[in-house]
């Protein structure tokens, strides 16, 4: 008896050992882009090996493989997100100066059409269950649903605030964040009706979002330098975890059960899920200053956030950025 309760004290020492190793996770390298302008979102298509980045009134293409660039998508004004429609062969731009998204060919780069959608589009994707293009507008508190087959918008649901980021569960379900209540709210994707809506308690201006869709997990990072976890099916609080400042972007890894949150400090939050009831900060990656946004290449693993160079900040101000400095950070092993 003695010796199997020393096996298994030794196996769970083993075991948090293991959870607790860092990852060796490191800038391989930036990815210097020759022009100027502020930054939101950025997005990968895998098929054709592009990252999508937005960067002023424009969108910067640069292949993932290699971060050569390879195209830019013009006249994109106030450009936050882009979403890829792989299986339609389009991009969208979510344009927040103008109120639209403008349409591109994912091969050639060509625009197609411009949308128009609700006021200050921010966040948007591509949910693959619905087959929808879904925008979150900031100015309007609502989300347009773009139907690609179309390019039309189909339905506009008000949120009740601001939103910022969104996930989908791949069953029919959209969450967002909404940043000035504080809260999540859900809507189905096929009937456009909001659903529920989660208090997000300890948690403030909610911004990036993630999800783990195996075990119906919802990471959301807050300005309050907090991660917290929820059960997306009741809302159910399961975990509070701290994380950088600045945050702006979570990304979930289903491969290694890992969450990322972009911290615009110059770090990355790593946390590990090694349950569904169980969560833990791994470690803590050093990036660069202003890196708040944050996609994940599935098949690298690698990670790609914006920033750029800044000068020596003076007084209370924000720090002015560097000219030609903007830059795409490659994070990997």
């Amino acid at each position: 008896m003695k010796n199997n309760l020393l096996t298994l004290i030794f196996l769970i020492g083993t075991s948090t050992i293991s959870f607790a190793q860092k990852s060796g996770m490191h800038i391989l390298q930036s990815h210097k882009i020759e022009s100027n302008g502020g930054w939101d979102y950025l997005t990968i298509d895998q098929r054709h090996n592009n990252i999508y980045v937005s960067h002023g009134n424009q969108v910067n293409i640069l292949n993932k493989n290699t971060g050569d660039s390879s195209g830019v998508i013009k006249n994109t004004q106030g450009v936050h997100g882009i979403a890829i429609a792989g299986i339609f062969e389009k991009g969208y731009t979510s344009n927040g100066r103008t109120g639209t998204c403008t349409v591109f060919d994912l091969a050639t780069s060509v625009v197609i059409k411009e949308i128009t959608v609700g006021q200050n589009p921010d966040a948007t994707f591509f949910d693959d269950f619905s087959k929808k293009v879904i925008v979150f507008n900031g100015k309007s508190m609502d989300a347009s649903i773009i139907d690609p087959q179309t390019d039309g918008v189909v339905a506009t649901i008000p949120l009740g605030g601001k939103p910022e980021a969104g996930v989908s569960d791949g069953k029919g379900k959209i969450y967002v964040n909404i940043e000035d209540t504080g809260e999540i709210v859900c809507f189905d994707s096929g009937t456009f009706k909001v659903l529920s809506r989660y208090k997000l308690n300890g948690g403030e201006e909610p911004s990036g979002l993630a999800i783990d869709r195996a075990t119906e997990r919802l990471f959301t990072v807050c300005a309050n330098k907090v991660m917290l976890i929820l059960d997306a099916k009741t809302g159910r609080q399961i975990s509070t975890l701290p994380i950088g400042g600045g945050c702006d972007g979570v990304v979930f890894d289903p491969a290694f059960k890992i969450a990322y949150s972009s911290n615009g400090e110059g770090t990355i939050t790593v946390v590990k899920e090694i349950s569904a009831e169980k969560f833990i900060v791994q470690e803590t990656i050093t990036t660069k200053s202003g890196a708040r946004t944050i996609a994940l290449d599935a098949a690298t693993h690698h990670l790609f956030l914006p920033t750029a160079e800044f000068e020596k900040a003076t007084g209370t101000g924000r720090p002015k950025r560097v000219s030609g400095s903007f830059q795409i950070l490659e994070i990997g092993k």
